[in-house]
Protein backbone atom coordinates (compact mmCIF):
# COMPACT_ATOMS: atom_id res chain seq x y z
CA UNK A 1 0.00 0.00 0.00
CA UNK A 2 3.19 2.52 0.66
CA UNK A 3 4.42 1.75 -2.84
CA UNK A 4 1.17 2.35 -4.55
CA UNK A 5 0.54 5.63 -2.75
CA UNK A 6 4.13 6.92 -3.69
CA UNK A 7 3.70 6.12 -6.97
CA UNK A 8 0.50 8.23 -6.90
CA UNK A 9 2.21 11.06 -5.39
CA UNK A 10 4.83 10.78 -8.09
CA UNK A 11 2.46 10.82 -10.74
CA UNK A 12 0.80 13.73 -9.59
CA UNK A 13 3.75 15.81 -9.32
CA UNK A 14 4.85 14.81 -12.82
CA UNK A 15 1.06 15.49 -14.15
CA UNK A 16 1.18 19.06 -12.05
CA UNK A 17 4.33 19.74 -13.11
CA UNK A 18 3.24 18.92 -17.11
CA UNK A 19 0.12 21.68 -16.31
CA UNK A 20 1.84 24.50 -15.19
CA UNK A 21 4.08 24.44 -18.27
CA UNK A 22 6.08 27.62 -19.40
CA UNK A 23 3.89 28.94 -22.72
CA UNK A 24 7.38 30.28 -23.92
CA UNK A 25 7.84 26.62 -24.87
CA UNK A 26 6.11 26.77 -28.37
CA UNK A 27 8.16 30.01 -29.22
CA UNK A 28 10.86 29.72 -31.39
CA UNK A 29 14.84 29.66 -29.99
CA UNK A 30 15.45 33.37 -31.07
CA UNK A 31 12.48 34.50 -28.72
CA UNK A 32 13.15 32.17 -25.98
CA UNK A 33 16.68 33.66 -25.82
CA UNK A 34 15.78 36.91 -25.66
CA UNK A 35 15.04 38.87 -22.86
CA UNK A 36 11.96 38.39 -20.68
CA UNK A 37 10.11 41.27 -21.56
CA UNK A 38 10.65 40.55 -25.33
CA UNK A 39 9.40 36.87 -24.43
CA UNK A 40 6.56 39.03 -23.11
CA UNK A 41 6.04 40.71 -26.20
CA UNK A 42 5.51 38.03 -28.34
CA UNK A 43 3.48 36.08 -25.91
CA UNK A 44 0.78 39.14 -26.05
CA UNK A 45 0.92 39.15 -29.87
CA UNK A 46 0.01 35.22 -30.18
CA UNK A 47 -2.71 35.79 -27.58
CA UNK A 48 -4.07 39.10 -29.15
CA UNK A 49 -3.33 39.16 -32.83
CA UNK A 50 -6.33 41.27 -34.16
CA UNK A 51 -5.77 43.65 -31.77
CA UNK A 52 -1.77 44.55 -32.78
CA UNK A 53 -3.53 45.13 -36.26
CA UNK A 54 -4.76 48.33 -35.09
CA UNK A 55 -1.51 49.80 -34.18
CA UNK A 56 1.09 50.70 -36.25
CA UNK A 57 5.10 50.20 -35.65
CA UNK A 58 7.39 53.30 -35.82
CA UNK A 59 10.61 51.30 -36.39
CA UNK A 60 10.63 51.72 -39.81
CA UNK A 61 9.70 48.38 -40.50
CA UNK A 62 7.34 49.56 -43.20
CA UNK A 63 10.39 49.21 -45.44
CA UNK A 64 10.28 45.47 -44.59
CA UNK A 65 6.94 45.50 -45.86
CA UNK A 66 5.38 45.38 -42.27
CA UNK A 67 1.73 46.83 -41.95
CA UNK A 68 0.96 46.90 -38.31
CA UNK A 69 3.04 46.30 -35.33
CA UNK A 70 1.68 42.55 -35.41
CA UNK A 71 3.97 41.99 -38.19
CA UNK A 72 6.69 42.39 -36.34
CA UNK A 73 6.22 39.15 -34.03
CA UNK A 74 4.35 37.10 -36.66
CA UNK A 75 4.70 36.98 -40.19
CA UNK A 76 1.25 34.76 -40.48
CA UNK A 77 -1.01 32.40 -38.82
CA UNK A 78 -2.24 29.43 -40.81
CA UNK A 79 -6.13 28.44 -40.93
CA UNK A 80 -4.87 25.97 -38.40
CA UNK A 81 -3.40 28.20 -35.69
CA UNK A 82 -0.07 27.28 -37.13
CA UNK A 83 2.11 30.73 -36.85
CA UNK A 84 5.03 31.92 -38.55
CA UNK A 85 7.24 33.87 -36.51
CA UNK A 86 9.19 36.78 -37.50
CA UNK A 87 12.51 37.45 -36.36
CA UNK A 88 12.13 41.41 -36.34
CA UNK A 89 10.98 42.19 -32.78
CA UNK A 90 12.92 39.98 -31.11
CA UNK A 91 16.04 42.30 -31.76
CA UNK A 92 13.91 45.86 -31.85
CA UNK A 93 12.85 47.72 -28.70
CA UNK A 94 10.41 49.88 -30.22
CA UNK A 95 8.43 47.08 -31.38
CA UNK A 96 8.19 45.83 -28.25
CA UNK A 97 7.49 48.91 -26.69
CA UNK A 98 4.67 49.25 -28.38
CA UNK A 99 3.37 45.83 -28.13
CA UNK A 100 3.80 46.21 -24.35
CA UNK A 101 2.20 49.63 -23.97
CA UNK A 102 -0.56 48.13 -25.83
CA UNK A 103 -1.01 45.51 -22.99
CA UNK A 104 -0.70 47.78 -20.51
CA UNK A 105 -3.47 50.23 -21.82
CA UNK A 106 -5.83 48.04 -22.57
CA UNK A 107 -5.42 46.48 -19.24
CA UNK A 108 -6.15 50.08 -17.94
CA UNK A 109 -9.52 50.04 -20.04
CA UNK A 110 -8.19 52.23 -22.66
CA UNK A 111 -9.99 52.19 -25.81
CA UNK A 112 -8.54 51.52 -29.01
CA UNK A 113 -8.64 54.84 -30.67
CA UNK A 114 -7.53 56.23 -27.33
CA UNK A 115 -4.46 53.48 -27.32
CA UNK A 116 -4.07 54.47 -30.86
CA UNK A 117 -3.57 58.18 -30.02
CA UNK A 118 -1.19 57.04 -27.50
CA UNK A 119 1.05 55.08 -30.18
CA UNK A 120 1.08 57.82 -32.81
CA UNK A 121 2.24 60.73 -30.45
CA UNK A 122 4.38 58.71 -28.28
CA UNK A 123 6.21 56.95 -31.09
CA UNK A 124 6.38 59.00 -33.98
CA UNK A 125 9.65 60.95 -33.30
CA UNK A 126 10.98 57.12 -34.39
CA UNK A 127 10.65 57.05 -37.60
CA UNK A 128 7.47 56.43 -40.48
CA UNK A 129 4.54 54.60 -39.49
CA UNK A 130 3.23 51.43 -41.06
CA UNK A 131 0.11 52.02 -42.98
CA UNK A 132 -2.14 50.88 -40.23
CA UNK A 133 -5.64 51.67 -40.36
CA UNK A 134 -7.55 53.68 -37.31
CA UNK A 135 -9.23 51.24 -35.15
CA UNK A 136 -12.64 51.33 -35.54
CA UNK A 137 -14.61 53.06 -31.75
Amino acid sequence: MTKFLLVLIVLLVALTACATQSPSTDLPTFVTNAPAHYQEAYRFAVSHQHELTQYPCYCGCVAMGHADNLACFIQKTSVGGTIVYDQHASGCGVCVDIALDVKRLMGEGWAAPDIRAYIDQTYSRYGPPTNTPLPLA
